[in-house]
């Protein structure tokens, strides 16, 4: 009901120990599945997501959420202010979520998403495009 961003960490192990199963049966058994839900259909292994600690001891994050996230602050920034990999952890600190710039980058770059200063070119190149139109 709340979305991506409310994903907590679920991995394989926790699944097969509640239900007395093998890791890898969990595994096997949800390989290639498929759930419809309001928000489209989603493989299973969506679900299980690695976990990103927070800052201050608080709830882990699901790494799907904080990819999430970290697409959501990427689409809301402006051409004058695009965010570097160090101002998103920044960003992501304040919300409660202890992550490297290193680890970013990694899922910037899985989501497909440029760096800032490709971003930035590519802003302004739009920009002066429009003003010639």
């Amino acid at each position: 009901m709340h979305g991506v961003r409310h994903l907590r960490p679920l991995n394989l192990r926790t699944v097969a120990d509640a239900i007395g199963m093998h890791e890898s049966t969990v595994s096997r058994v949800t390989s290639n599945k498929y759930i419809s839900t309001p928000r489209g259909v989603l493989e299973l292994k969506f679900f299980f997501s690695s976990s990103i600690n927070a800052s201050g001891g608080g709830e882990a994050h699901s790494a799907e959420a904080v990819r999430h996230r970290i697409k959501s602050l990427i689409d809301a920034e402006s051409a004058s202010d695009v965010l570097s990999d160090d101002t998103l952890v920044q960003k992501l600190k304040a919300d409660g979520i202890d992550i490297a710039r290193r680890t970013v980058a990694k899922y910037r770059e899985s989501m497909n998403i440029a760096s800032s200063v490709q971003r930035r070119r590519e802003k302004q190149a739009q920009r002066a495009e429009a003003s010639y139109s």
